[in-house]
């Protein structure tokens, strides 16, 4: 009976870690067949009736009575059928979102949401771009400076909203807009450049091992990672940094002359908080997105683009794994913060 008892539990086990395996190949198929059927997208959200459906909830939940609630709902029927009669030629203002990282991989998707809107915008129309950005690469935000420069080209006004960060690349994409709003306590600036890499030419010779390195023009490289540098490759490197620096600057003052006059102040590879950025001409106005998406809502259609890339089982899985470590980092940091007891 005991063998049998045993015997009973195994298989309840294998049967059990059977049916996970099964389920968990079936989950992924599933996936990965809704992926084959899912491509690109553009999302549109119109942004304006979320915030009028929310004042609406919010004064129906604080009426006095019933009669008020009544002659609530009564007055937003009306406007709901003057709406659909009334031609809409209104002003319109386009919500974009640019939350960028290192290598600018999103500034594609910043592309294909330009090239929708301007299929639509009129001349007139407002871009609000709210941008996150630490910086990155030079030439993925030069790409992303040049994408915004689009709409002004077909005579649309763009705003720059920071609502946490936009510095080095980041300012270089905010800098092209007209008006640039931030937070008091976002963090601005940054205009400069830096590169560094690691050399492991003498761990290489303590341990015999030689590198060769070949180059037809004198400067096709200049620094190594394993070869041995010199002081000619770090001047030419050192050159093409400064180079690259007096581009930037020269980019800010044309797309905010009356930052020409204090570059060299502002131009030092510091960055500063949005209050302190405004008193330096960085920075336009100090208020939130949010707050600035309540006012422009008072007499114009607020509209968001979104764009979605399709992606892959691979890419979902990556990002799920990344997002429950990074869960995990933080409930350990937050364990970490507590006092004992």
């Amino acid at each position: 009976m005991e063998f049998l008892y045993e015997y009973g539990l195994f298989a309840a086990k294998t049967l059990t870690w059977v049916l996970a395996i099964a389920l968990l190949a079936a989950l992924i198929a599933g996936v990965a067949a809704k992926q084959k059927q899912a491509g690109d997208r553009l999302e549109v959200e119109d942004l304006s009736g979320r915030l009028r459906q929310q004042k609406q909830r919010l004064q129906l939940a604080t009426a006095a009575n019933d009669a008020e609630r009544k002659a609530l709902k009564q007055s937003f029927k009306a406007a709901a059928k003057a709406e659909k009669k009334a031609p809409s030629l209104g002003a319109r203002l386009y919500v974009l979102d640019f939350k960028g990282s290192m290598d600018a991989r999103e500034v594609g998707g910043l592309s294909q949401e330009i090239t929708a809107l301007l299929q639509l915008a009129r001349e007139g129309d407002e871009v609000l771009l709210r941008l996150e950005s630490g910086g990155g690469v030079v030439h993925g935000y030069g790409l992303g400076a040049a994408e915004l420069a689009r709409l002004k080209a077909h005579g649309l006004h763009l705003t720059v909203a920071v609502d946490k960060v936009a510095a080095s690349g980041g300012y270089m994409m905010a800098c092209v807009a007209e008006h640039i709003i931030a937070a008091p306590f976002a963090i601005v600036g940054s205009i400069g450049v830096v590169a560094q890499l690691p050399n492991f030419n003498k761990f290489l010779r303590k341990k015999d091992i030689d590198v060769e390195l070949h180059t037809a023009g004198e400067y096709k490289r200049t620094l190594t990672l394993f070869g041995e540098n010199d002081d000619h490759g770090r001047a030419k490197f050192k050159e093409e940094l400064e180079v690259i620096h007096r581009r930037f600057k020269d980019f800010i003052a044309e797309n905010r002359p009356a930052l020409a006059l204090a570059l060299e102040q502002v131009a030092t590879g510091e960055h500063w908080l949005a209050a302190d950025a405004r008193t330096l001409g960085l920075v336009d106005e100090l208020q939130t997105s949010s707050d600035y998406l309540l006012a422009q809502s008072a007499d114009k259609r607020i509209i968001q683009l979104r764009y979605k890339p399709k992606q892959g089982l691979k890419e979902r899985l990556g990002k799920a794994a990344e997002a429950g470590i990074g869960r995990a980092l933080m409930k350990l940091y937050e364990a970490g913060q507590r006092p004992f007891g």
